[in-house]
Protein backbone atom coordinates (compact mmCIF):
# COMPACT_ATOMS: atom_id res chain seq x y z
CA UNK A 1 0.00 0.00 0.00
CA UNK A 2 1.19 3.34 -0.53
CA UNK A 3 0.42 6.66 1.55
CA UNK A 4 -3.04 7.21 -0.38
CA UNK A 5 -4.77 5.29 2.33
CA UNK A 6 -5.42 8.18 5.19
CA UNK A 7 -7.19 6.45 8.35
CA UNK A 8 -9.17 9.38 10.04
CA UNK A 9 -10.77 8.00 13.04
CA UNK A 10 -11.26 4.64 13.50
CA UNK A 11 -13.87 2.94 10.84
CA UNK A 12 -13.30 6.21 9.06
CA UNK A 13 -10.65 6.35 5.56
CA UNK A 14 -10.08 8.19 2.84
CA UNK A 15 -8.07 6.70 -0.59
CA UNK A 16 -6.52 10.40 -1.11
CA UNK A 17 -3.04 11.34 -1.73
CA UNK A 18 -1.95 14.89 -0.70
CA UNK A 19 -3.09 15.91 -4.71
CA UNK A 20 -6.57 15.09 -4.17
CA UNK A 21 -8.86 17.44 -3.72
CA UNK A 22 -11.78 16.64 -0.95
CA UNK A 23 -13.90 18.83 0.63
CA UNK A 24 -14.39 19.17 4.34
CA UNK A 25 -18.25 19.18 3.82
CA UNK A 26 -17.69 15.72 1.93
CA UNK A 27 -15.53 14.53 5.52
CA UNK A 28 -18.09 15.44 7.56
CA UNK A 29 -20.32 13.53 5.86
CA UNK A 30 -18.61 10.42 5.76
CA UNK A 31 -17.67 11.15 9.19
CA UNK A 32 -21.53 11.03 10.46
CA UNK A 33 -22.73 8.57 8.26
CA UNK A 34 -20.19 5.99 10.50
CA UNK A 35 -22.19 7.36 13.49
CA UNK A 36 -25.40 5.19 12.21
CA UNK A 37 -26.37 2.27 13.79
CA UNK A 38 -24.63 -1.02 13.26
CA UNK A 39 -22.19 0.98 11.15
CA UNK A 40 -18.54 -0.76 11.16
CA UNK A 41 -16.79 0.77 8.44
CA UNK A 42 -16.27 3.37 5.85
CA UNK A 43 -14.20 4.50 2.77
CA UNK A 44 -14.06 7.49 0.89
CA UNK A 45 -12.73 7.29 -2.65
CA UNK A 46 -10.67 10.02 -4.35
CA UNK A 47 -13.86 10.93 -6.08
CA UNK A 48 -15.59 11.59 -2.72
CA UNK A 49 -17.78 14.74 -2.59
CA UNK A 50 -20.90 15.94 -0.68
CA UNK A 51 -23.80 14.89 -1.55
CA UNK A 52 -27.94 15.10 0.32
CA UNK A 53 -27.37 14.10 3.74
CA UNK A 54 -24.61 11.02 2.86
CA UNK A 55 -21.43 11.79 0.48
CA UNK A 56 -21.29 10.60 -3.15
CA UNK A 57 -17.88 8.02 -4.19
CA UNK A 58 -17.92 6.30 -0.71
CA UNK A 59 -18.70 2.56 0.56
CA UNK A 60 -20.40 2.03 3.61
CA UNK A 61 -20.39 -1.42 5.81
CA UNK A 62 -23.12 -2.39 8.23
CA UNK A 63 -24.26 -5.05 10.38
CA UNK A 64 -27.56 -5.71 11.32
CA UNK A 65 -28.78 -2.91 9.41
CA UNK A 66 -29.50 -1.27 6.22
CA UNK A 67 -29.82 2.42 4.71
CA UNK A 68 -31.41 2.96 1.34
CA UNK A 69 -30.55 6.58 1.53
CA UNK A 70 -26.74 5.45 1.60
CA UNK A 71 -27.47 3.91 -2.19
CA UNK A 72 -29.51 7.24 -3.11
CA UNK A 73 -32.19 7.79 -5.18
CA UNK A 74 -30.40 6.29 -8.67
CA UNK A 75 -30.26 2.65 -7.61
CA UNK A 76 -28.16 0.46 -10.39
CA UNK A 77 -26.47 3.35 -11.75
CA UNK A 78 -23.45 2.22 -13.38
CA UNK A 79 -21.44 2.26 -16.55
CA UNK A 80 -21.34 -0.33 -19.73
CA UNK A 81 -18.64 -0.75 -21.90
CA UNK A 82 -19.18 -1.91 -25.53
CA UNK A 83 -17.20 -2.58 -28.44
CA UNK A 84 -18.07 -1.47 -31.70
CA UNK A 85 -17.60 -1.55 -35.41
CA UNK A 86 -16.96 2.02 -35.98
CA UNK A 87 -13.59 2.54 -37.80
CA UNK A 88 -11.66 5.28 -35.20
CA UNK A 89 -10.54 7.30 -38.43
CA UNK A 90 -12.63 7.56 -40.87
CA UNK A 91 -16.28 8.49 -39.42
CA UNK A 92 -16.16 12.52 -38.26
CA UNK A 93 -17.93 14.02 -34.96
CA UNK A 94 -19.54 15.40 -37.21
CA UNK A 95 -21.05 12.46 -39.53
CA UNK A 96 -21.56 10.77 -35.35
CA UNK A 97 -23.75 13.53 -34.07
CA UNK A 98 -25.89 13.62 -37.27
CA UNK A 99 -26.59 10.16 -37.96
CA UNK A 100 -27.05 9.87 -33.97
CA UNK A 101 -29.99 12.57 -33.53
CA UNK A 102 -31.84 12.94 -30.47
CA UNK A 103 -32.27 10.03 -28.72
CA UNK A 104 -34.67 11.53 -25.76
CA UNK A 105 -37.88 10.35 -26.91
CA UNK A 106 -39.65 6.98 -25.04
CA UNK A 107 -38.47 4.47 -27.44
CA UNK A 108 -41.49 3.28 -30.10
CA UNK A 109 -43.65 0.76 -31.03
CA UNK A 110 -41.16 -1.40 -32.71
CA UNK A 111 -39.13 -1.98 -29.72
CA UNK A 112 -41.94 -3.83 -27.86
CA UNK A 113 -40.94 -7.05 -28.62
CA UNK A 114 -37.39 -6.45 -27.72
CA UNK A 115 -38.36 -4.64 -24.26
CA UNK A 116 -40.45 -7.58 -23.14
CA UNK A 117 -37.98 -10.32 -24.15
CA UNK A 118 -36.06 -9.19 -21.27
CA UNK A 119 -38.58 -10.09 -18.73
CA UNK A 120 -38.60 -7.06 -16.67
CA UNK A 121 -41.30 -6.36 -14.10
CA UNK A 122 -43.66 -3.91 -14.40
CA UNK A 123 -42.87 -0.66 -12.89
CA UNK A 124 -44.74 2.36 -14.41
CA UNK A 125 -41.33 3.49 -15.98
CA UNK A 126 -41.20 1.61 -19.27
CA UNK A 127 -41.31 5.09 -20.99
CA UNK A 128 -37.94 5.78 -19.54
CA UNK A 129 -36.32 2.42 -21.09
CA UNK A 130 -33.54 3.14 -23.40
CA UNK A 131 -33.01 7.16 -22.46
CA UNK A 132 -30.01 8.51 -20.70
CA UNK A 133 -31.92 10.90 -18.03
CA UNK A 134 -30.52 14.34 -16.79
CA UNK A 135 -27.59 15.01 -14.11
CA UNK A 136 -24.05 13.23 -14.96
CA UNK A 137 -25.34 10.77 -16.93
CA UNK A 138 -23.47 10.85 -20.39
CA UNK A 139 -23.30 8.26 -23.38
CA UNK A 140 -19.69 8.65 -25.00
CA UNK A 141 -17.86 7.57 -27.82
CA UNK A 142 -14.37 6.88 -27.05
CA UNK A 143 -10.94 6.26 -28.77
CA UNK A 144 -8.38 3.96 -27.39
CA UNK A 145 -5.44 7.01 -26.39
CA UNK A 146 -2.55 5.04 -24.56
CA UNK A 147 -2.22 1.16 -24.18
CA UNK A 148 -0.98 -0.30 -20.93
CA UNK A 149 -1.97 -3.70 -20.82
CA UNK A 150 -2.16 -4.60 -24.40
CA UNK A 151 -2.78 -8.88 -23.81
CA UNK A 152 -5.77 -7.52 -21.51
CA UNK A 153 -6.91 -5.38 -24.08
CA UNK A 154 -7.09 -8.18 -26.94
CA UNK A 155 -8.51 -10.66 -24.13
CA UNK A 156 -10.99 -7.88 -23.80
CA UNK A 157 -11.72 -7.76 -27.86
CA UNK A 158 -10.64 -4.34 -27.76
CA UNK A 159 -7.99 -2.49 -30.26
CA UNK A 160 -6.81 0.53 -31.41
CA UNK A 161 -8.93 0.25 -34.70
CA UNK A 162 -12.32 0.71 -33.49
CA UNK A 163 -14.45 3.41 -31.48
CA UNK A 164 -15.85 1.80 -27.99
CA UNK A 165 -18.98 3.58 -26.32
CA UNK A 166 -19.57 3.96 -22.31
CA UNK A 167 -23.10 4.63 -21.67
CA UNK A 168 -23.74 6.16 -17.90
CA UNK A 169 -26.80 5.74 -16.46
CA UNK A 170 -29.61 4.30 -13.99
CA UNK A 171 -32.99 3.66 -12.85
CA UNK A 172 -34.27 6.65 -14.22
CA UNK A 173 -37.29 7.99 -11.82
CA UNK A 174 -38.17 4.35 -10.35
CA UNK A 175 -34.70 4.56 -8.02
CA UNK A 176 -36.29 8.12 -7.22
CA UNK A 177 -39.54 7.01 -6.22
CA UNK A 178 -38.32 3.78 -4.24
CA UNK A 179 -35.79 5.71 -2.51
CA UNK A 180 -38.80 8.47 -1.91
CA UNK A 181 -40.91 6.09 -0.34
CA UNK A 182 -38.75 5.05 2.16
CA UNK A 183 -37.44 8.42 3.08
CA UNK A 184 -41.15 9.17 3.86
CA UNK A 185 -41.07 6.22 6.31
CA UNK A 186 -38.06 5.60 7.56
CA UNK A 187 -36.14 9.12 7.21
CA UNK A 188 -32.32 8.24 7.52
CA UNK A 189 -33.05 5.61 10.11
CA UNK A 190 -32.78 2.32 8.05
CA UNK A 191 -34.21 -0.70 9.31
CA UNK A 192 -33.25 -3.87 10.63
CA UNK A 193 -32.25 -6.40 8.40
CA UNK A 194 -34.64 -8.98 9.39
CA UNK A 195 -37.33 -6.86 9.09
CA UNK A 196 -40.06 -6.57 6.51
CA UNK A 197 -39.34 -3.30 5.78
CA UNK A 198 -35.75 -4.37 4.83
CA UNK A 199 -37.24 -7.13 2.64
CA UNK A 200 -39.88 -5.33 0.44
CA UNK A 201 -36.86 -2.60 0.50
CA UNK A 202 -34.79 -5.52 -0.77
CA UNK A 203 -37.46 -6.66 -3.72
CA UNK A 204 -37.82 -3.28 -5.09
CA UNK A 205 -33.83 -2.51 -5.25
CA UNK A 206 -33.23 -5.92 -7.00
CA UNK A 207 -36.09 -4.65 -9.49
CA UNK A 208 -34.40 -0.99 -9.88
CA UNK A 209 -30.76 -2.98 -10.43
CA UNK A 210 -32.90 -4.88 -13.49
CA UNK A 211 -34.29 -2.01 -14.65
CA UNK A 212 -30.89 0.15 -14.94
CA UNK A 213 -28.90 -2.69 -16.36
CA UNK A 214 -31.43 -2.97 -18.94
CA UNK A 215 -31.50 0.61 -19.38
CA UNK A 216 -28.00 0.54 -20.54
CA UNK A 217 -28.42 -1.98 -22.98
CA UNK A 218 -31.40 -0.12 -25.08
CA UNK A 219 -29.30 3.01 -25.03
CA UNK A 220 -26.34 1.47 -26.85
CA UNK A 221 -28.45 -0.75 -29.09
CA UNK A 222 -30.41 2.75 -30.01
CA UNK A 223 -27.16 3.57 -31.02
CA UNK A 224 -26.13 1.27 -32.66
CA UNK A 225 -29.13 1.54 -35.07
CA UNK A 226 -28.62 5.15 -35.50
CA UNK A 227 -24.79 4.49 -36.32
CA UNK A 228 -25.67 1.66 -38.39
CA UNK A 229 -22.87 -0.05 -36.46
CA UNK A 230 -23.05 -2.90 -34.68
CA UNK A 231 -21.57 -3.26 -31.00
CA UNK A 232 -21.02 -6.55 -28.32
CA UNK A 233 -20.33 -5.83 -24.43
CA UNK A 234 -17.61 -6.02 -22.80
CA UNK A 235 -18.41 -4.48 -18.95
CA UNK A 236 -21.59 -3.50 -17.36
CA UNK A 237 -20.87 -2.77 -13.48
CA UNK A 238 -22.82 -0.74 -11.20
CA UNK A 239 -21.60 1.77 -9.20
CA UNK A 240 -24.97 2.73 -7.01
CA UNK A 241 -26.28 -0.33 -4.73
CA UNK A 242 -26.38 -2.40 -1.75
CA UNK A 243 -24.86 -5.97 -1.69
CA UNK A 244 -24.62 -8.79 1.30
CA UNK A 245 -20.63 -8.55 2.15
CA UNK A 246 -18.15 -10.51 4.57
CA UNK A 247 -15.74 -8.03 6.36
CA UNK A 248 -13.37 -9.16 8.74
CA UNK A 249 -14.89 -12.05 9.28
CA UNK A 250 -18.32 -10.79 9.84
CA UNK A 251 -21.13 -10.56 7.79
CA UNK A 252 -23.19 -7.57 7.15
CA UNK A 253 -24.08 -5.33 4.18
CA UNK A 254 -22.08 -3.01 1.51
CA UNK A 255 -23.42 0.11 0.76
CA UNK A 256 -21.90 1.56 -2.64
CA UNK A 257 -22.95 5.16 -3.34
CA UNK A 258 -20.64 6.09 -6.65
CA UNK A 259 -18.19 3.66 -5.66
CA UNK A 260 -17.80 0.71 -7.99
CA UNK A 261 -17.06 -2.83 -7.34
CA UNK A 262 -13.64 -4.10 -7.22
CA UNK A 263 -13.88 -7.60 -7.26
CA UNK A 264 -15.83 -8.03 -10.60
CA UNK A 265 -13.04 -6.99 -12.92
CA UNK A 266 -12.11 -4.64 -15.28
CA UNK A 267 -13.51 -1.18 -14.97
CA UNK A 268 -13.98 2.07 -16.57
CA UNK A 269 -13.04 5.29 -14.41
CA UNK A 270 -14.56 8.20 -16.69
CA UNK A 271 -13.50 11.93 -16.25
CA UNK A 272 -15.69 14.79 -17.43
CA UNK A 273 -16.55 15.18 -20.78
CA UNK A 274 -13.66 17.27 -21.63
CA UNK A 275 -11.00 14.89 -20.22
CA UNK A 276 -9.84 11.27 -20.68
CA UNK A 277 -11.30 7.91 -19.28
CA UNK A 278 -9.18 5.10 -17.90
CA UNK A 279 -9.61 1.15 -18.26
CA UNK A 280 -8.42 -0.68 -15.01
CA UNK A 281 -8.61 -3.87 -13.48
CA UNK A 282 -8.85 -3.19 -9.84
CA UNK A 283 -6.96 -5.03 -7.05
CA UNK A 284 -10.05 -6.54 -4.49
CA UNK A 285 -8.52 -5.08 -1.44
CA UNK A 286 -10.61 -5.00 2.22
CA UNK A 287 -8.85 -1.82 3.45
CA UNK A 288 -10.64 -0.18 0.39
CA UNK A 289 -14.39 -2.56 1.10
CA UNK A 290 -13.51 -3.65 -2.17
CA UNK A 291 -14.22 -0.87 -3.97
CA UNK A 292 -12.70 1.79 -6.29
CA UNK A 293 -13.57 5.17 -7.27
CA UNK A 294 -16.33 5.63 -9.85
CA UNK A 295 -15.34 8.94 -11.92
CA UNK A 296 -13.62 12.05 -11.15
CA UNK A 297 -16.32 13.30 -8.30
CA UNK A 298 -17.79 17.11 -9.12
CA UNK A 299 -15.03 20.36 -7.81
CA UNK A 300 -18.17 22.58 -7.73
CA UNK A 301 -21.91 22.50 -6.34
CA UNK A 302 -24.20 22.68 -9.49
CA UNK A 303 -25.69 25.76 -8.55
CA UNK A 304 -22.41 27.59 -8.83
CA UNK A 305 -21.43 26.37 -12.35
CA UNK A 306 -23.05 28.57 -15.03
CA UNK A 307 -21.50 31.62 -12.97
CA UNK A 308 -18.65 30.03 -12.44
CA UNK A 309 -18.23 28.95 -15.98
CA UNK A 310 -19.93 31.51 -18.15
CA UNK A 311 -17.11 34.21 -17.42
CA UNK A 312 -14.66 31.60 -18.65
CA UNK A 313 -16.63 29.76 -21.78
CA UNK A 314 -19.79 30.52 -23.32
CA UNK A 315 -22.61 27.86 -24.02
CA UNK A 316 -21.41 27.59 -27.66
CA UNK A 317 -17.80 27.06 -26.67
CA UNK A 318 -18.88 24.50 -24.11
CA UNK A 319 -19.87 22.01 -27.14
CA UNK A 320 -16.24 21.19 -27.62
CA UNK A 321 -13.41 20.06 -25.65
CA UNK A 322 -10.00 21.05 -25.19
CA UNK A 323 -9.37 17.66 -26.24
CA UNK A 324 -10.94 18.09 -29.87
CA UNK A 325 -14.25 16.33 -28.53
CA UNK A 326 -18.01 17.02 -29.64
CA UNK A 327 -20.53 17.31 -26.86
CA UNK A 328 -24.14 17.34 -27.50
CA UNK A 329 -26.40 19.10 -25.28
CA UNK A 330 -29.25 21.12 -26.24
CA UNK A 331 -29.64 22.57 -22.17
CA UNK A 332 -27.54 25.21 -21.37
CA UNK A 333 -27.94 24.95 -17.50
CA UNK A 334 -26.87 21.06 -18.13
CA UNK A 335 -24.31 22.08 -19.80
CA UNK A 336 -22.48 24.53 -17.61
CA UNK A 337 -23.45 22.62 -14.58
CA UNK A 338 -21.47 19.22 -16.49
CA UNK A 339 -18.43 21.64 -17.81
CA UNK A 340 -15.12 19.89 -17.13
CA UNK A 341 -14.09 22.70 -14.88
CA UNK A 342 -16.64 21.72 -12.10
CA UNK A 343 -15.18 18.05 -12.26
CA UNK A 344 -11.84 16.98 -10.27
CA UNK A 345 -8.95 16.21 -13.08
CA UNK A 346 -9.34 12.60 -13.29
CA UNK A 347 -5.50 12.15 -13.20
CA UNK A 348 -4.99 13.10 -9.72
CA UNK A 349 -8.41 10.32 -9.14
CA UNK A 350 -6.10 7.44 -10.97
CA UNK A 351 -3.00 8.35 -9.58
CA UNK A 352 -4.34 7.85 -5.75
CA UNK A 353 -5.97 4.74 -6.67
CA UNK A 354 -2.52 3.76 -8.05
CA UNK A 355 -0.83 5.14 -4.93
CA UNK A 356 -2.66 2.44 -3.06
CA UNK A 357 -2.56 -0.40 -4.92
CA UNK A 358 -6.03 -0.72 -6.04
CA UNK A 359 -5.82 -0.94 -9.54
CA UNK A 360 -3.56 -1.26 -12.72
CA UNK A 361 -4.00 0.69 -15.61
CA UNK A 362 -4.89 -0.90 -19.12
CA UNK A 363 -5.56 1.53 -21.47
CA UNK A 364 -6.61 5.41 -21.52
CA UNK A 365 -9.55 6.31 -23.62
CA UNK A 366 -9.88 10.07 -25.54
CA UNK A 367 -13.56 10.95 -25.71
CA UNK A 368 -14.81 11.62 -29.06
CA UNK A 369 -18.32 12.89 -28.98
CA UNK A 370 -20.19 12.94 -25.69
CA UNK A 371 -23.96 13.35 -26.05
CA UNK A 372 -25.88 14.65 -22.93
CA UNK A 373 -29.26 15.39 -24.58
CA UNK A 374 -30.85 16.74 -27.43
CA UNK A 375 -33.70 18.63 -25.88
CA UNK A 376 -33.51 22.15 -24.66
CA UNK A 377 -35.07 21.22 -21.47
CA UNK A 378 -34.27 17.49 -20.07
CA UNK A 379 -36.83 15.61 -18.29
Amino acid sequence: MGNSIQHLAEGVTVVASAKTRIEGKAIQQLQNSFQLPGMRRVVGMPDLHPGLGHPVGAAFFSVGRLYPALIGNDIGCGMSLWRTSLDSHRLSPDKIEKRLGCIDDALGEDWRERIASLGLPETGFESSLGTIGGGNHFAELQQIDTVSCSSTLSTLGIDKKHLLLLVHSGSRGLGQKILREHLDRFQHRGFAEASDECADYLDQHAKALGFAKANRLLIAQRIFENLRCTGAPVIDAEHNFLAPAIIAGTAGWLHRKGAAPADGGPLVIPGSRGDYSYLVEPVPDEASLFSVAHGAGRKWMRGECRDRVSTRSSAQQLLRTSLGSRVVCANKHLLFEEAPEAYKAIESVIESLQDAGLIRLLARMKPVLTYKTGREESR
